[in-house]
């Protein structure tokens, strides 16, 4: 195997001709020949340096040892790295695997698209296993919960009219009848109708907890979970949400949700998109996640919701 040396590398440290190598014959693997390099490297002012030529059956190729301990950095040349050193493929990172609670890393921006740093999420709230049945139990019991229950129909009892018979017994050939309020008659009672009621049911508050966190892990793993310093607007104005929603692509639901109470602006801002809702961090459900393809956190939010799911549950 012969190795080489990048000539982008060789460039930033001058031309090699400048380095006047002598032509060395191919020699076995286990041997070598040096020659020394005449006067120091030009560019960079290093020290002298030893050139070995090494080969294993194929081309020779170059060894230098003792160049420098200068670190490159963006400083060091201009502003910018060599063009020569630097690699336009695309680097392919490994599909992470969900649900293993481990903590995240992203970028913290908000609605100008400036770098705030990055934020890490928790994995114990942010990297759970994915559940379709807890979030399907949790989905329910709150749909179940936020029902009204107001429908009531009248009894028998209840219906007005009068309480006379209205024929007699026996004799008209007609069926007997004691009241015309009865449930078969147009405008009587309605037999086990609904009655005023709650449809909740109970879900255990681990349950519940646990739906919201793979709601937030669902969005996580998708890449749609955004997290902004503030959710601080200039003005009131509408087309500061619309020009920014329009800067997204393959979103079309947005659920922004602050630590606190929401921004009077914000909640102006927002008020006439149908497509953009707002909510506190206490208002954080999984039916309000699950509507929504994007989720847009504040900073302060993030830290609510996690110090929330760490709150030992009372019993």
């Amino acid at each position: 195997m012969a190795f080489s040396i990048s000539r982008g590398i060789a460039r930033s440290f001058g031309s090699l001709s400048a380095l006047r190598f002598r032509a060395s014959p191919v020699v076995s693997a286990h041997s070598f020949q040096a020659s020394e390099l005449s006067g120091r490297i030009p560019g960079n002012n290093l020290p002298r340096a030893e050139c070995f030529s090494f080969s294993t059956g194929g081309p020779a190729f170059l060894g230098f040892q003792r160049f420098s301990t200068t670190i490159l950095t963006p400083d060091s040349n201009g502003g910018a790295f060599p063009s020569g050193l630097l690699s336009s493929k695309t680097v392919l990172t490994p599909e992470r695997t969900i649900g293993i609670y481990e903590d995240l890393v992203v970028p913290v921006s908000n609605f100008h698209n400036e770098d705030h740093g990055f934020m890490v999420l928790a994995g114990d709230v942010f990297d759970v296993p994915i559940r379709k049945d807890i979030i399907h139990r949790v989905v329910r019991w709150q749909l179940a919960k936020r029902q009204q229950g107001t429908h009531s129909t009248k009894t028998i009892s209840e219906v007005s009219g009068t309480g006379r018979k209205p024929w007699r017994q026996k004799g008209t050939g007609r069926a007997r009848h004691g009241t015309l309020r009865g449930p078969q008659f147009r405008g009587g009672a309605t037999m086990h109708g609904p009655k005023p009621r709650s449809h909740a049911f109970k879900v255990n508050k681990k349950v519940r907890r646990l739906g919201l966190k793979i709601a937030l892990s669902a969005r996580a793993a998708e890449g749609k979970l955004l997290v902004f310093e503030d959710l601080e607007v200039p003005t009131h104005k509408t087309k500061n949400i619309v020009n920014y929603v329009n800067q997204m692509e393959n979103a079309k639901k947005f659920l922004l949700v602050d630590g606190g109470p929401i921004n009077e602006k914000l909640k102006l801002a927002t008020q006439n998109l149908h497509y953009v809702n707002v909510l506190p961090s206490i208002g954080l459900n999984v039916y309000s996640i699950l509507q929504h393809d994007t989720l847009v956190m504040s900073r302060d939010a993030v830290n609510r919701i996690v110090e929330r799911m760490h709150t030992p549950i009372n019993r």
